[in-house]
């Protein structure tokens, strides 16, 4: 008989927990105080690094579904923080862009998520950090390889 599959010691599944964890950790910092969830906040990151972006872009560039991404547009929308236009190149496509609102809120999450983050990271050196990244860039790689068929 073979040895029983050890979930715990799997890598995809150590690695969901771990993900798991850390935004757990770092949603402290804009789900209560600025009632976000994590899909509102994710929109709000990426309109904010992006400038402005079609609605269907916001879904790989997240790692939100469609559905979650359309959910968290209508209340940031509704509160003000989000607009949304008619792109000029194709009338069905909208644009997002961060209000005047969204860009003041997004100044006074930014400080604490990335002092959230500090903390997360705070036991590892410098170069545990950078072996880090490039870690995860590699294994980003391999897995983005085979769902491209390679």
């Amino acid at each position: 008989m073979s040895e029983p599959f050890e979930l715990t010691r799997f890598f995809p599944y150590r690695l969901a927990v771990l993900a798991e964890r850390v935004s757990l950790a770092v949603s402290g910092v804009y789900a209560a105080p600025f009632d976000l969830t994590r899909a509102e906040w994710r929109v709000l990151a990426a309109l904010d690094a992006n400038g402005a972006m079609a609605a269907k872009d916001i879904s790989p560039y997240s790692t939100l579904d469609k559905m979650q991404v359309s959910r968290a547009v209508a209340r940031l929308e509704e509160r003000g923080l989000v607009d949304r236009e008619a792109d000029a190149r194709d009338r069905r496509a909208k644009i997002l862009r961060l209000t005047k609102a969204g860009r003041a809120l997004m100044s006074k999450i930014v400080p604490p998520i990335v002092e959230r983050e500090a903390r997360v990271l705070a036991e590892l050196e410098p170069e545990a950090r950078a072996a880090l990244e490039r870690y995860m860039e590699i294994v980003l790689r391999r897995a983005n390889a085979m769902l491209d068929g390679q």
